[in-house]
């Protein structure tokens, strides 16, 4: 019965991508239509490559300067990441080692939050293929706040020590609150969940929300890897990472601690995650890795065998494609593959994804795009490609 209510509920769109995909042929992404960064991607010819640039995510800080995270510092640049200067983020350094899935702001009052899992004390991890499970797995969730622009930190806070498998987003309402996505392991079997945290206080105290947890069985099942903003009606949105080909979404109406409405969206994506973001032009846009590479409808299938995840699903994460949307998600405009891994067109044997992007506009209307899985960076214009 949910297989069916799944289905209907995603029905057209899924079925009329399919069909378009169907009849077209597969394009062709080669350095005649495009260029091929240093990180082995093609990338279209309007999109500009950033060489060497840091990972986001990416903030201003009060003085106007751009702030990002390295390893356990804090980096600050004066002239638009040209160049970096570095700060600690801890005290007690050697206690711990960033994640690449992290999160951060910079709120209205001029306090930069960083939300992150330590990989310092990631323990237990034991995955038992006969249970599908690994009981009293830890991986903390944390938080940290800088008073004056990223130069130092304060109010460090542990906030769970159950697995964190992600932290990808983080945003400020308009009544002032902080929100930043996060997940929690359950067990017996062992499969992932969703939660939230909101500060109204710029990052010094921390409200947990409802768990949102689907069920599912191994260990990359359930809903995983959320992004969220808000909507133009004040409710928070959350599109959530799932292994059955399309992102799920809920809604808030109290600043994140409530999450209901929980169903599947009709945007077709693979089992990774998405970034959700409202630009200075008042757009959402969406950053993903579809379900299908551009011009197929098909893609080898993961999982399925209760270790993985209870259900065979699209891993499919060569490609990352961009839309927009100027009424808070209902429509989207066509996607456009912004980057593509040219080792796969390229070798039977190479394996390069492009995935796990961070969206950060650093004046109206240019974006940069930066990806933990390829190393990707590059910079576009929205007027481009909406």
């Amino acid at each position: 019965m949910k297989k069916r209510t799944i289905l209907g509920l995603m029905g057209g769109l899924i079925l009329s991508v399919a069909l378009t995909q169907a009849q077209e042929t597969t394009p062709v992404f080669n350095e005649q239509n495009g260029k091929i960064t240093a990180s082995d991607a093609w990338i279209p010819k309007n999109v500009e490559e950033l060489k060497g640039q840091l990972m986001g995510p990416f903030v201003r800080n009060k003085q106007g300067h751009i702030v990002a995270i390295d390893g356990q510092n804090s980096k600050i640049s004066k002239d638009e990441g040209k160049t970096w200067e570095s700060f600690p983020l801890f005290a007690q350094p050697e206690k711990f080692n960033v994640s690449g899935e992290r999160a951060m702001i910079t709120t209205r009052s001029g306090v930069i939050i960083f939300a992150f899992l330590n990989l310092a004390e990631r323990s237990e991890w034991k995955w038992d293929p006969k249970t599908s499970d690994s009981p009293g797995a830890i991986l903390p969730t944390y938080a940290i706040r800088s008073l004056d622009g990223g130069r130092t930190w304060q109010n460090l806070r542990r906030l769970h020590t159950e697995h964190t498998g992600a932290i990808r987003s983080m945003i400020e309402t308009q009544s002032g609150n902080v929100i930043f996505t996060s997940m929690m392991m359950r067990h017996n079997p062992g499969h992932h969940t969703v939660l939230t945290y909101t500060s109204r206080d710029d990052g010094e105290n921390w409200e947990r929300s409802n768990v949102i947890d689907l069920g599912g069985i191994g260990h990359h099942s359930g809903v995983t890897e959320s992004t969220i903003e808000q909507l133009k009606d004040g409710r928070i949105w959350q599109l959530m990472r799932t292994n059955w080909g399309t992102f799920w979404e809920c809604f808030s109406d109290d600043e994140g601690i409530t999450w209901k409405t929980i169903r599947p969206t009709a945007i077709p994506a693979a089992s990774a995650p998405g970034q959700l973001k409202r630009l200075a032009s008042g757009k959402l846009v969406l950053i993903w890795n579809r379900r299908f590479p551009e011009g197929k409808n098909t893609y080898p299938l993961r999982g399925g065998d209760g270790q993985f995840s209870e259900i065979a699903a699209s891993n499919h994460r060569e490609e990352l494609s961009i839309a927009f949307s100027d009424d808070d998600g209902k429509t989207w405009s066509k996607p456009r593959v912004i980057a593509k891994s040219y080792k796969i067109q390229n070798s039977d044997t190479s394996k390069a994804w492009i995935a796990y992007p961070y969206i950060f506009e650093i004046k109206p209307g240019k974006l940069w795009v930066t990806t933990m899985q390829g190393d990707l960076r590059i910079s576009l214009n929205e007027a481009d490609f909406y």
